[in-house]
């Protein structure tokens, strides 16, 4: 593991990593926010996931997060949004191959791999950030558009996993709009009973743990009708009596200006739950 970014901001450090995964085969980077705190004392963690055409930059330029970490300690890990590297395997467009993981295990050929950010972000990267940072197990996931999609799936994937969960713009079902129509055809085939195991909508009903759910969506989105329609998990929670906070953010679109505008409060929610 190699620390090839290291910055003060907000009185800690604003570092970027570049390491070999053997989940993904190939070398990743990933960015980690160490507060203050850090210095004293093991503190918990709040992982971030990006969108498409992202990577781990995004977040820590743009959403001005940091503040709001030194102020709650809590620690923030940002991973890349997909795998890289020249053997990778990618395809035309923005929204299938290299940034564009949606945070799955592909199980297609020429995908499978090197495409399994599902356990790279749970399992691979989780341990590593816990072995050599100080860091505590208390985790807790958050996420934009596909890393809001990657963030919801990945808690009701795994229960007990993660403490708290949030999500802005998340693509909620991605088995019924056309981004994630392409990837899911892509990564795992033509299948529509394997793509339920990556759509939220479809985990809510069978989900073993009741874990809250914070959406913030913009209703000035320009995916909000096309590709994000967190109506639908609405629908999917009141079916089952599964908790969710859905906020209608008036005036906000798909950008990192939302992000920035209620970031805080996220992480705020993050750490009240983080702390117990």
């Amino acid at each position: 593991m190699e620390r090839i970014e290291h910055r003060a901001c907000f009185g800690g450090w604003q570092d970027v990593y570049r390491h070999t995964s053997t989940t993904l085969g190939c070398d990743m980077q990933f960015a980690v926010y160490l507060p203050p705190q850090a210095a004293t004392q093991k503190l918990p963690v709040l992982y971030w996931l990006s969108g498409l055409t992202c990577s781990e930059q995004n977040v820590i330029t743009k959403a001005g997060a940091q503040r709001y970490a030194a102020e709650h300690g809590v620690i923030l890990v940002a991973p890349d949004t997909s795998p890289r590297g020249d053997d990778v395997a990618d395809a035309e467009g923005y929204d299938l191959g290299k940034g564009a993981g949606f945070y799955l295990n592909a199980t297609e050929q020429p995908w499978a791999r090197h495409y399994r950010m599902h356990d790279y972000v749970v399992q691979e990267l989780p341990a590593l950030i816990e072995a050599h940072f100080p860091a505590t197990d208390a985790r807790a996931i958050s996420g934009h558009s596909m890393g809001g999609h990657g963030a919801l799936v990945l808690a009701l994937r795994n229960p007990g996993r993660y403490r708290s969960v949030s999500a802005f713009s998340p693509i909620v079902a991605p088995s019924q709009v056309p981004w994630g129509e392409k990837a899911f055809t892509a990564y795992l085939g033509d299948d529509r009973a394997a793509w339920a195991q990556w759509d939220a909508t479809a985990l809510i009903a069978g989900a073993s743990e009741r874990l809250p759910l914070l959406v913030d969506q913009g209703d000035a989105d320009e995916f909000l009708q096309t590709q994000l329609q967190p109506q639908r998990l609405q629908q999917a929670c009141e079916a089952v009596g599964h908790p969710l906070t859905l906020r209608l953010q008036p005036g906000y679109d798909h950008s990192y200006y939302f992000i920035a505008s209620f970031i805080g409060e996220h992480i705020a929610h993050h750490a009240k739950a983080l702390r117990g």
